[in-house]
């Protein structure tokens, strides 16, 4: 199967967290990091979600949003994952940002062309790409 989400990120389940109705998942990434997804408790079951099984965490980049200085923010989104930008693919009116995390996996934006401007984004920058934890979808 191929999907339009740029964002595939292989790892492997490190914990199920199980409430009345969904379940919260962490992926521990290929290079460490750590991505949070809600799902229902049913797609978990059908999954076979334990813990070491291997998965990917899927999310658009339409879904990822880039913030500079977030070290010590306080969000309500589960995923803040910081790193460098790589590249940047500027565009009428999207622009798209990859943005590589310290153990090397990559993650793509695609954020308006007006904030990529107030960002001053520009390759090398330091930054984090960040996702609710409900915008990430789990695949085996």
């Amino acid at each position: 199967m191929q999907i339009s989400a740029r964002n595939v990120l292989a790892g492997e389940v490190k914990t199920v967290t199980k409430g009345a109705v969904n379940a919260e998942v962490a992926l521990v990434l290929q290079g460490g990091e750590i991505i949070t997804a809600i799902i229902t408790n049913s797609s978990a079951d059908s999954l076979e979600l334990a813990k070491g099984k291997k998965a990917f965490a899927i999310v658009k980049a339409s879904e990822v949003m880039i913030g500079k200085g977030l070290e010590n923010a306080r969000l309500s989104a589960r995923n803040i994952l910081a790193g460098k930008v790589v590249h940047v693919t500027p565009g009428a009116v999207n622009s798209e940002i990859v943005v590589s995390l310290p153990g090397g996996t990559e993650v793509v934006a695609s954020i308006t062309k007006a904030s990529t401007q107030a960002l001053e984004l520009k390759v090398g920058d330091e930054v984090s790409a960040v996702v609710k934890a409900s915008n990430v979808l789990i695949g085996i």
